[in-house]
């Protein structure tokens, strides 16, 4: 079930659920713990599963108002939570932003993390042409006061291959009305956290310092973080698998959630 504790002054939301070795989830930017159902339904039997919410997504609440919330602080904010529920040993499983925090949180705490997974992900810095379309649809969506119907839709091809737009309309659609009726009191602090993620530091250096097992996965269409960036982590890593899931783009976790859960079993356990 979802608890909320208070950190840093801010009310954040989390899943909690099963007992045994502990899972830390990072979920991507604009969705929520829901997006590693599949997977947290599945390993739940086995372990206990943690899902903490990003600040203004989900039960979580906003931050303070500024202009750029840095991934720095954020991974500051999942080391705090980690420390306050007393995570001794745990593994990150992070797929986008999630995948950015969770290697920081790993070099940070090499005695507490046990394994690591990175998926659809990408530590390096983003390059100029990137960078500058994200912070443009971050631009409309503040100008706009939100999700506009028209960012919305371009938005979509950005986590989502062409097979999951043609074939699960009711995903996609999931993720539209939850764009669409996002609500108006977060929409600031998404959008610093998104500028923060946007303009975050080069951490490509960083990975050879993590030692334990990695799991480096990535949808083959992904087009927000294509497998070219996995596969440069993974060659950063000094333990690391690289698998690529077909069928998918950037949310492989409900695009082919079965794919991604036997993947998550075989590495786990």
């Amino acid at each position: 079930m979802k608890q909320q504790i208070h950190l840093q002054g801010k009310t954040l939301s989390y899943l909690d659920i099963g007992e045994g070795p502990v899972l830390l989830f990072g979920h991507s930017y604009l969705w929520d713990a829901g997006m590693w159902s599949a997977q947290v339904n599945r390993l739940s039997a086995h372990f206990r599963c943690l899902v903490p919410e990003l600040w203004g997504h989900g039960g979580s609440g906003p931050i303070p108002d500024c202009e750029v919330y840095p991934l720095e602080t954020l991974t500051d904010d999942l080391q705090a939570f980690v420390s306050l529920l007393e995570l001794d040993c745990f593994t990150p499983i992070g797929l986008s932003v999630g995948g950015m925090w969770a290697p920081r949180l790993a070099q940070r705490l090499p005695g507490q993390v046990e394994r690591l997974v990175i998926m659809d992900s990408d530590v390096g810095e983003e390059s100029p042409e990137s960078q500058a379309r994200f912070l443009g649809m971050i631009q409309m969506a503040r100008q706009a006061g939100g999700f506009a119907p028209p960012l919305v839709e371009a938005c979509l091809p950005f986590f989502f291959c062409d097979q999951t737009l043609e074939e699960k309309p009711e995903v996609v659609d999931a993720f539209r009305q939850q764009l669409l009726q996002w609500p108006q009191e977060n929409i600031r602090s998404v959008l610093a956290l998104g500028k923060g993620i946007f303009t975050r530091p080069d951490f490509l250096p960083g990975l050879s310092e993590i030692s334990c097992p990695t799991l480096v996965m990535c949808g083959e269409q992904d087009r927000s973080r294509p497998p070219a960036e996995a596969e440069r982590m993974a060659e950063r890593l000094p333990n690391a698998t690289l698998e690529i899931i077909s069928g998918a783009g950037h949310i492989p976790t409900v695009e082919q959630p079965d794919a991604v859960t036997r993947s998550l079993v075989d590495f786990l356990m």
